[in-house]
């Protein structure tokens, strides 16, 4: 009988890890998303435009010219396009692809500086759910 118990209590448990768990709320996917662009994956260092006294936090994500400079020649970007509000001409799920595979819906590349990401789609998910919030430009001189 005790061999029994504890067979069942193993199966028991065997079933409660093998439950699929909750997709995160949308709530719980920007603020995840939030944390990936601000910290880790760092959109804003060349996609806000900068100011005399560093990143203009006004501009958030609005995009910038590419102040890097390089001495070999290799075709190099001149601009990071806003992506706040989600890049133009992309959805969230052609943005989470991208994320993903570092291949835009067209089959193209982006120039470097951009470097190719290869996000886990959990977390290509949150950084395209933070950045559909982020008001784009004209939305942001409506409210002011």
């Amino acid at each position: 009988m005790r061999k029994l118990g504890l067979a069942a209590a193993a199966l028991a448990l065997l079933g409660a890890c093998a439950q699929p768990t909750a997709a995160p709320t949308r709530e719980a996917l920007v603020e995840r998303g939030d944390y990936l662009v601000n910290n880790v994956v760092l959109c804003g260092d060349c996609h806000t435009p900068m100011g005399p006294n560093g990143p203009d936090h006004t501009r958030h994500l609005q995009g910038a010219p590419n102040l890097t400079t390089v001495s070999i020649p290799i075709p190099w970007g001149e601009v990071a396009p806003p992506i706040a509000g989600l890049p133009a001409n992309y959805t969230e799920e052609q943005f989470i692809a991208f994320l993903q595979t570092g291949v835009r819906p067209d089959g193209s590349h982006p120039r470097p500086p951009m470097p190719p990401y290869r996000l886990n789609e959990d977390d290509a998910r949150a950084v395209a759910a933070y950045i559909a919030t982020v008001p784009r430009a004209e939305e942001n001189a409506q409210q002011n």
